[in-house]
């Protein structure tokens, strides 16, 4: 990698910039692109890419809720995630899920985040007494699954709401927020935004940020790798991932002002 001055990430300070093998800077996320309607019989899907990262994120409707919301009495709906790599995602291949009966650690944690990410972007009350199962399936894998994950599910989501309110199902619309994610690390001493795989292998910190599209944090995970940080670097981290974060959204408003123009401006 070769080095270099300047100043990046709105005023965020660097005396040597990296030059990154993708030729990104430190703040500069991946391409972000999406093929819509990838799972013709899913309500809503989309295949996100995020650079080498792609990712398709399903959604299907079910009238039906969880048993323990009729057993505790709880009004409205339910939204829940499934993740999964396939196979041949990842250069080694990786067994399904089912052929070692049962889900290992990672994937349990990455859709119980899917799944709070956008359970904090609905109206539960208004998406009514049914179900929301937001399945995604890692392609390739090359850093940020999960990332990639939560920003294809809120637009998927948003494509869902849509079919359900032309066939009259709905009455209004449940999304209140457009939600997107971001990794951030820290590699040789320097902040970088959207890690690939390589990268995040290198990185002595991690962290995975979920915000809305109005500048609210719904999640953040970020830890150690051996080593330590500080809270001037945890500063640094949001800030960068803050501002990767806008430009998906923008990609996501574009999305779907083309996809669906007849969908309320989510504000």
């Amino acid at each position: 990698m070769a080095v270099r001055h300047g100043v990046h990430m709105d005023g965020l300070q660097t005396v040597d910039t990296i030059q990154r093998s993708s030729g990104r800077s430190p703040a500069q996320p991946r391409p972000f692109r999406v093929v819509p309607n990838i799972a013709p019989y899913a309500h809503g899907s989309v295949l996100v890419s995020t650079g080498n990262t792609q990712v398709i994120c399903a959604v299907s409707a079910e009238d039906v809720i969880p048993r323990w919301m009729k057993e505790q009495n709880v009004s409205g709906g339910w939204i829940t995630a499934e993740y999964s790599m396939l196979p041949y995602s990842t250069l080694t291949r990786r067994p399904r899920d089912v052929a070692k009966g049962k889900l290992d650690g990672r994937g349990v944690e990455i859709q119980r985040l899917i799944g709070r990410a956008l359970r904090a972007a609905v109206d539960l009350e208004l998406l009514g007494p049914r179900t929301l199962w937001i399945d995604c399936d890692v392609l390739q894998a090359d850093g940020g699954t999960r990332t990639a994950a939560i920003s294809g599910a809120s637009i998927a989501v948003a494509l869902a709401f849509s079919k359900l309110l032309a066939a009259g199902t709905l009455q209004q619309l449940p999304l209140r927020r457009l939600v997107a994610a971001t990794s951030v690390g820290i590699v040789d001493g320097k902040v970088l935004v959207d890690l690939d795989y390589e990268e995040d292998k290198r990185a002595s910190v991690d962290l995975n940020l979920v915000m809305s599209h109005r500048g609210e944090l719904i999640e953040v995970q970020g830890a150690g790798e051996e080593a330590t940080f500080s809270t001037s670097e945890l500063s640094d981290m949001l800030s960068a991932g803050q501002q990767a974060i806008g430009s998906i959204f923008e990609h996501q408003k574009q999305i779907l002002r083309t996809l669906e123009p007849q969908l309320p401006e989510i504000q």
